[in-house]
């Protein structure tokens, strides 16, 4: 007896949309987020300093809802509709910058589906050798 199978998609077949990876590195100097394929192929890519032009606000949540827009503009391009984040702050620091949370948040205001939220920040274990050895520095 051979299987049923359905000839016509189904309803969720056919809403379903791109699926794309969306990397943040936000420092406390700046925002960068890059939007990639699954295979990790780099769709487009926008920084705060493409922007403002002040040093300053780079980083500033204000400027990542634009950076968001942005890669909304990209998405509609390819069609993608749900995204996974990974978020990444600069090694060493304390957390993620300002404007990852606001990138994020603004997407999810726009519609975007968010299958899955990670931070990817590098943790130095150990770290670089200090200098002068062991028994330290002797004057």
């Amino acid at each position: 007896m051979e299987p049923f199978v359905r000839e016509g998609k189904s309803k969720m077949a056919r809403d379903e949309g791109n699926v794309a990876i969306l990397n943040i590195y936000a420092s406390f100097n700046n925002t960068i987020a890059t939007l990639t394929d699954l295979a990790g192929n780099t769709i487009g890519r926008t920084s705060g300093g493409q922007i403002t032009k002040h040093d300053r606000m780079r980083a500033n949540p204000t400027i990542a809802m634009f950076i968001a827009k942005k890669i909304q503009e990209m998405c509609k391009d390819y069609r993608i509709n749900d995204l996974y984040v990974r978020m990444k702050g600069q090694t060493g620091a304390t957390g993620v910058g300002p404007g990852a949370h606001a990138i994020v948040r603004t997407l999810t205001k726009e519609g975007f589906k968010i299958l899955s939220l990670s931070e990817v920040t590098c943790v130095a274990r150990g770290g670089p050798k200090k200098p002068h050895g062991r028994r330290g520095r002797r004057v």
